[in-house]
């Protein structure tokens, strides 16, 4: 992988890492609030939204060294109506934009509650769009065999899925360790003194255990989807002669078996061990370990399989 393909490895899987967290952190308020209440929910899922705008905007700003100059984004966002580009452009914008609204209301509790749900709602799909019109930039290339395929959206979609799903998991443990370490002190954070803990805490670790158990099972079954295709996807870039054989190179070798061996160690090994520990009276700390190494290492093997989707660029024909 040369440098100049850096930022787009790091624009595509850090965005589509934002989108799937949000989505996540929706189908757990939605179904959270089947059981708990509204108060208990925000104190498990803002601080994760928090986390999900200044991963955004970190893969926008890698973006523009992409386009060597940053006035290029301005010429680029013209083209909406034919250029794939120019659309990831804009609903990468709003979504950020969208995003950081829903933040800000979710922060302050501007609105009411069914606003800020419109809100949320309008972001997931502006989100959604991204992924998608992300992936038709490749996808519809006819000219490059090994992104003009099937698999090109589907893995698009499973590594928002994937790492949307840990990075979730990773900020709710983050988030219980924190507040386990201000008990410890006495609820004292660097000598100061702080709230003391409210007395919903048992429904946020019910809430909490609950939802890392599902987060678990979609990381297991999407990880396992991402292992079944890639072999399948290359074995059908093999039979394309001598350019799928071209195609294939960046594949071949230790660093494969490096990426499969990285999903499976963090998508399967690590998420059943989350399932197996995700109890609302369990220790956090090794859940947490658990939860953060598989998030590094699912975040490594989906850069490695990224930057291998970007040197398998083999044009055909003009």
């Amino acid at each position: 992988m040369t440098f100049a393909e850096l930022p787009m490895v790091l624009f595509t899987v850090l965005a589509q890492m934002s989108v799937g967290a949000f989505l996540v952190l929706g189908v757990v308020q939605t179904l959270g609030s089947l059981k708990f209440q509204s108060a208990t929910i925000d104190r498990v899922a803002d601080p994760a939204l928090y986390a999900i705008g200044p991963t955004l905007v970190l893969g926008l700003f890698a973006s523009i060294f992409h386009m060597h100059d940053i006035f290029n984004v301005f010429n680029v966002v013209r083209g909406f109506q034919t250029s794939w580009l120019s659309r990831e452009i804009i609903f990468g914008m709003a979504f950020a934009g969208s995003g950081f609204l829903f933040a800000l209301m979710q922060w302050f509790k501007w609105g009411t509650p069914r606003l800020r749900q419109a809100i949320a709602a309008i972001t997931a799909l502006l989100g959604v769009g991204l992924v998608y019109v992300m992936s038709m930039i490749y996808y519809t290339l006819p000219s490059v065999p090994a992104w003009n395929t099937w698999f090109t959206p589907v893995q698009f979609a499973l590594t928002t899925v994937l790492l949307g799903s840990l990075a979730v998991g990773t900020a709710f443990m983050t988030v219980t360790m924190f507040r386990r370490h201000r008990l410890e002190r006495g609820g004292k954070i660097f000598g100061a003194r702080v709230a003391p803990e409210r007395g919903d805490h048992v429904k946020v670790n019910q809430l909490l255990a609950t939802s890392l158990r599902w987060i678990a099972v979609t990381v297991v079954v999407s990880g396992g989807l991402l292992m079944v295709l890639i072999p399948l996807h290359l074995s059908k870039m093999a039979g394309l002669g001598e350019v799928g054989v071209e195609s294939l190179a960046p594949y071949s070798g230790t660093l494969l078996v490096l990426r499969l061996a990285l999903v499976a160690a963090g998508a399967g090994l690590v998420a059943i061990f989350m399932y197996a520990f995700a109890k609302a009276k369990s220790n956090p700390r090794p859940l947490a370990i658990a939860v953060t190494l598989a998030f590094g290492l699912v975040l490594a093997g989906e850069l490695l399989g990224r930057a291998q989707f970007y040197e398998s660029m083999v044009r055909i024909g003009m």
